[in-house]
């Protein structure tokens, strides 16, 4: 009755129960993205014990799971089947998450700040890089496209694109764009290092403004916050429709906070009580996608080296569109900002700030890279939106 011999027939189990064990080392004890590492970490640990009927198992290997209902599948595959099939596979965590941090994001940097948008779009160079190598590699142009996206660090994007492109590669892309996000206080002061000169890192915003202000100012800036989620669903779900379920429920979640305590209760819930549940259940039946025959493998390995490459060259596409900007326009702009063009909120800018800080300690950037870490946020959801509707 116990796992003992099951254990010696299946050594790489031992392995996978390692892994599960340092990914919750780095949850709890280095808090590290604790609040999907920890489940994460936890789901890997229950689905690779032997016998245990707590892992995945894919559509391929049990094509019959695809006519079951959730009782069927519940009674055949084990309860972990029944949660991944209801609420992974049909694409309903990811957006609900994507909710709950339109519910905590406050769009006024972005707003007060237009321009440095852009930089956000120009940070999403990592994932379009790497989709072309990787079908260089031999990935599938599907495969690719789950691949690449890790370089818009964005953890619900990364796993709500792999469900549709690439399933089978949940649970190493999950892990490898949940890792680099929590590694971002160590990517971005590298990536920053080899390109960004001290001169450069010592550009004031402030004086800047000072020296050049903004011609336009927001009057009415709580009216504008209302509009804006409102209009940009309207532009994008026409644009790019692919892109909704993300982006929609991103902006529908930042609506209900805006508007006040009209819709204080549905705010309440859509960031605590929705958030955290999701959260939960994402990261469980992520991890229990995780056993050792689908997560020791070759293209493991090439999945979390090319989400590096994708999510070192998101960082650097943001410092050079800044740089290149820098070049026509009299008003200069940090190239940290740029570096915040990732979806990594707001981890991301508050490393650059600290850079910063440590050249000045006057040169505060942390609502200007905020602007361009917020758009990272929307076109990472909209690259992921293209990619679906070029490649599903």
């Amino acid at each position: 009755m116990t796992a003992f011999g099951d254990l010696a027939n299946e050594p790489m189990s031992l392995f996978m129960l390692a892994l599960a064990s340092f990914l919750l080392y780095l949850g709890i004890f280095k808090k590290y993205e604790p609040l999907l590492l920890v489940p994460i970490g936890f789901g890997v640990l229950l689905a690779n014990f032997p016998g245990g009927h707590m892992d995945v198992v894919s559509a391929v290997e049990f094509p019959e799971i695809k006519k079951m209902t959730l009782v069927q599948i519940s009674e055949n595959f084990g309860i972990m089947n029944m949660l991944y099939y209801a609420l992974i596979k049909t694409g309903l965590l990811p957006p609900l998450i994507f909710m709950g941090v339109g519910a905590m994001t406050d769009f006024g940097p972005l707003l007060r700040n237009l321009r440095l948008a852009f930089f956000g779009a120009a940070a999403q160079l990592g994932i379009f890089s790497v989709l072309i190598a990787a079908i260089a590699f031999g990935f599938t142009p599907q495969e690719a496209g789950a691949l690449g996206i890790i370089g818009g660090a964005d953890g619900p994007t990364a796993i709500y694109t792999a469900i549709i492109l690439a399933p089978h590669l949940l649970g190493p892309i999950a892990i490898a764009a949940y890792s680099y996000m929590a590694l971002v206080p160590v990517i971005i002061p590298l990536v920053v290092k080899y390109t960004v000169s001290k001169k450069e890192i010592q550009i004031n915003m402030k004086e800047q403004d000072r020296l050049y202000p903004n011609k336009v100012q927001i009057k009415n800036l709580k009216l504008v916050k209302i509009l804006f989620p409102i209009c940009l669903v309207l532009v994008v779900s026409v644009l790019v429709p692919s892109s909704t379920p993300l982006l929609g429920m991103l902006l529908f979640g930042n609506l209900i906070k805006e508007i006040g305590s009209d819709t204080s209760r549905l705010f309440d819930a859509a960031s605590n009580t929705i958030m955290n549940a999701a959260t939960i259940f994402l990261g469980l039946t992520v991890g229990a996608t995780m056993t050792a025959h689908t997560f020791l493998n070759k293209q493991t390995l090439m999945i979390i080296l090319g989400g590096f490459i994708a999510f070192a060259l998101s960082i650097l596409g943001g410092i050079m569109a800044v740089k290149i900007y820098n070049l026509f326009s009299k008003k200069k702009i940090n190239p940290l900002i740029g570096a915040t063009g990732l979806s990594a909120v707001p981890m991301a800018s508050r490393v650059a700030n600290e850079i910063a800080l440590k050249e000045d300690s006057s040169n505060h950037i942390l609502q200007y890279a905020m602007s361009s870490n917020i758009s990272g946020v929307i076109g990472s959801a909209v690259a992921a939106g293209i990619l679906i509707s070029f490649l599903s």
